[in-house]
């Protein structure tokens, strides 16, 4: 039996039975959310960054799979989908089903999701990630997350440890975005957002300044 199988299982089983802890937690307390994640290996997806929508002071590299900011703006060609003013960019797939994945950020970063249809152009709340009802958003500060949805915001939401890596757990059908710190084989719980979803969902990020980065995590099956 070949090693790496057997650290992959493990590291599954690990991540389940912390969720089970924490979803008995989250019982107690009269939070109805779905936090069993990672249930399946087959639930990680891969994805990559759609560079037609990338803000031009956002450059991709790592094939895709790596975000930074930076102060020269990036010599990108006009397109349609491209975000003229938000420092944003979409990742290339939409998701549907169950679809777990990973990042690791540096700097002030918001992580979401949103519908195709969010606008490109200017710096209203319509192409802003989670100040519209297209898009559902983790604002990572240094020291708390805020979620936000339409305007309807959770602030406040401390941060135990410096860990920069994010889980997050989308059950499409079950209408579940559910966002974690990831620490070792840890999931600690942040938030989730329940909705009815309509459309498939785009991971979607988020800069606040002309600094930091965000990658990609390739996540072991």
């Amino acid at each position: 039996v070949h090693t790496d199988f057997w650290h992959s299982l493990c590291s599954v089983i690990q991540r389940m039975k912390a969720m089970a802890v924490m979803c008995q937690q989250v019982y107690s307390s009269k939070i109805h959310c779905c936090f069993f994640v990672f249930l399946s290996p087959s639930d990680a997806c891969e994805l990559t960054l759609d560079p037609n929508t990338a803000h031009r002071i956002l450059c991709l590299s790592e094939d895709n799979r790596k975000v930074t900011a930076v102060e020269e703006k990036q010599p990108y060609p006009d397109h349609p989908e491209r975000f003229d003013h938000r420092y944003q960019v979409l990742c290339a797939e939409g998701l549907t089903g169950r679809c777990y994945w990973e990042v690791v950020r540096k700097g002030r970063i918001d992580i979401g999701v949103t519908y195709r249809g969010i606008s490109r152009r200017g710096e209203g709340d319509d192409c802003t990630l989670g100040e519209n009802d297209m898009s559902w958003n983790l604002l990572c500060s240094y020291n708390s997350y805020t979620a936000c949805h339409n305007k309807r915001k959770t602030e406040g939401i401390p941060s135990p440890d410096s860990s920069d890596r994010i889980g997050v757990y989308l059950d499409w059908s079950a209408g579940s975005l559910s966002f974690y710190k990831v620490s070792s084989d840890t999931l600690i719980h942040i938030h989730t957002f329940t909705s009815t979803f309509s459309e498939p969902l785009y991971p979607a990020f988020r800069f606040g300044l002309r600094s930091g980065s965000l990658s990609l995590c390739q996540i072991e099956e």
